[in-house]
């Protein structure tokens, strides 16, 4: 399934000098199995150089064709590769957190465990992301178990827990809106009147749960609105993640960064608001992919999304470790 969200960044990144990523965990690329009615979904285990028992998080990658690392392929031979993810999940477990990254249901190695896109819902990745968190419970190596879902993950993980009991949230560069809300900002600007115009028709007709016939989707808007992909639309719009939180009784974690182009500091200042007790960590000059940067403008952060020599935000694991080792470790 392609992203939902409109900014696609395809570029290839300039060389940059060669960045230390830090010493390893004491274990890199244990590979877990899940098996579904499906296929089998797959994912690694960053474990902690000190002995265990471990507290352990779910990193669940965000939209699109997302992999365990935070690399998007986009096509056979366009790859968007950062490995945002698979920095995070070594530098906490480095800090004493074991980490789980995965790849989503037909993406990567769980690729032949995809269905048919008409069937796909954003609850069958809910419902993937809850039975990877009863497997962790599961395995007498780790004590508590929490979610980080980045980006569309943080849906994702809050739908999981809805299912199964978890000890802590993080919600990392995610959407506190339902997302027609978010495509409405993003496509106004981009398309024609008449163009924004039909689209809008379209999402409200999702919005209240009835599919579009072809024939009424322009050709230009196909790719965000072909009808495979419309039961998956449904699926989404139907959620409004600051309600679903505002529901959960779990230590949660908000994190935004203010150069995000993708998820804007608000999103997270609303979930943090949708009830008491939630920590909103700002963390300046991050951007979606967790890295540090002034740039504020889309096109020029294009070549950040493309270059895994560049760090993590030096403050990110900080943040990220204090809050999970004083929800996970009590």
């Amino acid at each position: 399934m392609t992203s939902l969200l409109i900014l696609s960044f395809m570029a290839t990144a300039a060389p940059q000098k060669q960045l230390e990523l830090g010493p390893p965990p004491r274990m890199v690329g244990e590979l877990v199995e899940l098996k579904t009615e499906t296929g089998t979904l797959y994912g690694i285990i960053d474990l902690p150089p000190n002995p265990g028992p471990w507290p352990v998080i779910l990193l669940h990658p965000g939209s699109g064709p997302t992999d365990r690392d935070g690399n998007s392929r986009l096509s056979p031979t366009t790859i968007i590769k950062n490995d945002s993810l698979k920095m995070l999940g070594r530098a906490l477990a480095v800090r004493g957190i074991a980490v789980l990254r995965i790849d989503k249901r037909g993406v990567a190695a769980s690729s032949k465990a995809a269905i048919k896109e008409q069937d796909l819902r954003v609850e069958t990745y809910g419902d993937d992301a809850a039975a990877w968190v009863a497997l962790l419970r599961k395995d007498p190596r780790f004590i508590m178990v929490g979610i980080s879902g980045h980006s569309e993950g943080t849906l994702i993980g809050l739908l999981a827990a809805k299912k199964e009991k978890v000890d802590a949230l993080v919600c990392l560069c995610g959407l506190a809106r339902p997302i027609q809300d978010v495509l409405r900002t993003q496509l106004k600007p981009a398309l024609s009147k008449e163009l924004f115009e039909s689209a809008d028709k379209i999402m409200i007709e999702l919005a209240a749960g009835r599919e579009v016939p072809q024939k009424d989707v322009p050709i230009l808007l196909n790719s965000l609105f072909r009808p495979s992909v419309q039961p998956y639309l449904i699926s989404e719009f139907k959620h409004d993640p600051a309600a679903i939180l505002a529901k959960l009784d779990v230590p949660t974690l908000v994190v935004s960064g203010t150069t995000d182009v993708q998820v804007p500091v608000e999103d997270g200042k609303r979930l943090a608001e949708s009830k008491t007790g939630v920590k909103h960590c700002i963390i300046q000059n991050m951007n979606h992919v967790l890295k540090q940067t002034e740039i504020k403008v889309k096109l020029e952060q294009l070549p950040i999304y493309s270059d895994p020599t560049i760090p993590l935000h030096p403050k990110l694991v900080d943040e990220l470790v204090v809050f999970l080792k004083a929800s996970l470790m009590k």
